[in-house]
């Protein structure tokens, strides 16, 4: 008879792809593949992708140029991605009793500048959720197709469209992410949302991670997402608090993430943030971003909020809930 305790279910609605498999997976994809890497030693090569306790990004570019190269390389097949995809969901259950997990992940990032085809990479990818589901049929798991910044709008386009396509096969929302740029415009991508919105998807945008609030506020005001990546930088403008309470939107926080990309400063800089929310009564919810990458996982983003008193058991608690209501997975 099994005397454990029954384990607190979880939920991760942010994590991306390119930083949550783990490298002992990643690196045996990647000689399955033939792919030559810059070192023969598997230890120099999870070092390569992951963050030891003390390193920290200068900023986002730093991250992005930094780990996800080789990661979405390695990831950029059919097989890759769907083994890739099924070892997020299913090692996410076993560890963490993650029992809602979506995935995000750029599809163009992944079909070796156009060599692969995206509706296999795609398809492949909802492939590896199906078996993951079937493994544990007490996992929801939906993905998530993003665009970045620095793609042209025709590309951006593209994705979109195919998440359109794929929205009831598994593609559960669209997203933009990467660090602010001047060439890149969320006014000229405000029809794509509402097409993607009237089709079903959910809208979740990186914004308010980093940067100015003018981006920000555009969102929150004239796109409304039920979602937002991060969004943390709301709490320097309260009238802008109270039009995402207004709204509906929930943020999806990412303590460890926010930290090592030095878009956080320290845990007292958290704290104030996090509480900040609270008193505000803006909705959150608590994600790892990229628990490989970070080496941490979603139980260990609890524990960070608690043991340095950011937040009570009972505030993660409902911040599991409102992760619950907020998912895209119908």
């Amino acid at each position: 008879m099994n005397s454990q305790p029954k384990r607190k279910i979880a939920v991760d609605l942010h994590s991306h792809l390119g930083s949550s498999v783990a490298p002992s997976i990643l690196w045996a994809i990647a000689h399955r593949q033939g792919i030559k890497l810059p070192s023969k030693d598997y230890w120099d090569f999870e070092d390569m992708i992951t963050m030891s306790k003390k390193r920290k990004n200068k900023n986002l570019d730093d991250m992005h140029n930094n780990f996800f190269h080789w990661t979405e390389l390695i990831q950029s097949s059919p097989e890759a991605i769907q083994e890739s995809v099924k070892s997020v969901i299913g090692g996410g259950y076993r560890a963490c009793n993650i029992v809602v997990q979506e995935l995000r992940f750029n599809p163009m990032f992944r079909n070796r500048g156009g060599e692969r085809d995206l509706d296999h990479i795609i398809t492949s990818a909802i492939w590896g959720m199906e078996q993951a589901i079937l493994e544990y049929p007490q996992v929801k798991a939906g993905l998530i197709l993003m665009v970045e910044r620095f793609q042209s709008m025709n590309l951006g386009e593209i994705i979109f469209n195919k998440a359109i396509k794929y929205s009831r096969r598994g593609v559960v929302g669209i997203d933009v992410a990467g660090a602010e740029r001047k060439s890149f415009s969320m006014k000229a991508y405000k029809p794509i949302f509402e097409k993607a919105r009237k089709a079903g998807l959910g809208l979740t945008i990186h914004t308010g991670e980093a940067g100015s609030l003018d981006e920000l506020s555009y969102v929150v005001r004239e796109i409304k997402p039920e979602r937002i990546g991060h969004g943390i930088l709301c709490v320097k403008d309260r009238h802008l608090m109270k039009d995402v309470v207004r709204q509906g939107i929930v943020l999806e926080t990412c303590p460890t993430s926010n930290l090592k990309n030095n878009v956080v400063k320290n845990l007292k800089e958290l704290k104030n943030i996090y509480r900040t929310l609270l008193k505000n009564k803006v909705k959150f919810t608590i994600n790892t971003d990229g628990p490989e990458m970070y080496r941490t996982n979603i139980v260990k983003e609890h524990e960070l909020l608690l043991k340095n008193g950011i937040l009570t058991q009972k505030e993660i608690d409902r911040c599991t809930q409102i992760a619950l209501s907020a998912s895209f997975i119908k």
